[in-house]
């Protein structure tokens, strides 16, 4: 299915995974080709945007990359990404395909019939090999220790109370298959919020854990991610421990409540006066590479507020990646209705350019051990590294 998708210039393929949850909607969804389009960066790219969606009811399938930021708050990014996604981009597709495990839904104004047997005749694809690539650190492990001290040196002044700080992994002159990579990734890390999307010659491979936020009807709900253990998939008692360590662990119980209270006030600017409540704190939850803290927040919508409005006061500014990294990618229904996951553990790639990256961050807070945060930023990069390296 992908391969046939590929044929086109623009396609956006968001899969759950068949991870099962209370908040779980739709299993699979592919938006294929441009019927029509919004493309803006920062500036007054929110605005423009929420006059897009006021023409009228229609699916839309896009990003909203980091650097949107710069419009909420006052400040400026030094760092320009080479992968060149703009910071805003929604496509209206000319086909939407849903898949569930046993049911294919194509809703297309061209034959239905027809486009299901066209992917049909892709379905063995020849995988392609990638060529041998090399891997390099931006920053090196002295380099990134020193940079934790200076930042726990901001958090002792009170500039701030936690950093998310982030590092970069890349390639150049590097030339990949981007559907055997996502293919790859998706076997070692298949996470709920994973994303194969393409925009002409850029590609973002995604295999998030974590959902930005969620509306259905009048009602909010975001799912932020504090603290991560390392998962013993071939030992289950030591992989039981280290579950158990995580829900524990003082530290990441205090990172996790400092974001769930952002996210609490964030959501009470949107949500109605008493409404916005903790649905689950400190939820353990396994993953292939890791176990993870993830607490639920939910509100109920303020009458007639905007996607621009919600957006303006939840978008998570504070976190360090560039570009799409740390951005989101998802869809928005004719209800208004929409789903958004948050941009991380996800390899992006510029065909034209040749260059690529994913990088790997963590919360830092006066308490972080640098070491420690430097090896959980290399554990999170294993998938990734994994899906592009050839053994």
């Amino acid at each position: 299915m992908l391969s046939w998708a590929n044929r086109f210039s623009i396609f956006s393929f968001l899969d759950n995974h068949r991870y099962q949850t209370n908040y779980h909607s739709i299993e699979c969804l592919l938006a294929i080709d441009n019927k029509n389009s919004f493309i803006a960066n920062a500036g007054n790219a929110l605005n423009d945007l929420q006059n897009f969606l006021n023409e009228r009811p229609r699916w839309l399938f896009g990003h909203m990359g980091y650097d949107l930021k710069n419009e909420i708050e006052s400040v400026t990014s030094f760092y320009k990404s080479r992968l060149g996604f703009p910071d805003i981009f929604f496509f209206e597709p000319k086909i939407i395909i849903r898949l569930s495990e046993k049911e294919m839904e194509i809703e297309s104004e061209d034959d239905a019939g027809k486009i299901f047997e066209e992917i049909m005749q892709n379905e063995n694809r020849l995988e392609l090999q990638n060529d041998p690539i090399k891997i390099q650190q931006r920053v090196s492990k002295k380099e990134y220790i020193e940079t934790i001290d200076q930042l726990k040196k901001h958090i002792l002044r009170g500039d701030c109370y936690e950093i998310n700080y982030c590092m970069e992994f890349f390639a150049e002159d590097a030339i990949v298959d981007p559907l055997s990579v996502y293919e790859k990734l998706s076997k070692t890390s298949p996470n709920p919020f994973s994303a194969l999307y393409k925009l002409e010659d850029k590609w973002l491979i995604c295999a998030s854990p974590e959902r930005f936020l969620k509306r259905e009807g009048g009602k909010i709900l975001s799912q932020p991610i504090k603290g991560t253990s390392s998962r013993f998939l071939k030992d289950d008692s030591r992989d039981k421990k280290s579950k158990e360590e995580l829900y524990t662990s003082e530290k990441d119980r205090s990172e996790n409540v400092m974001v769930v209270d952002l996210v609490r006030n964030d959501l009470a600017r949107v949500c109605k006066e008493g409404t916005v409540k903790v649905d689950e704190l400190f939820g353990i939850y396994s993953f292939p590479q890791v176990h993870q803290m993830i607490s639920t927040v939910s509100g109920e919508l303020k009458d007639e507020i905007s996607f621009s409005e919600i957006i303006k006061s939840t978008f998570q500014y504070e976190r360090s990646g560039r570009g799409i990294f740390s951005g989101a990618v998802g869809y928005i229904t004719p209800e208004s209705d929409f789903d958004f996951n948050v941009v991380i553990r996800s390899i992006m790639y510029n065909a034209s350019e040749k260059y690529l990256s994913f990088m790997a961050g963590s919360g830092i807070t006066f308490y972080s051990d640098a070491e420690k945060e430097y090896d959980e930023c290399l554990l999170k990069a294993v998938a990734m590294r994994g899906a592009i390296v050839s053994k």
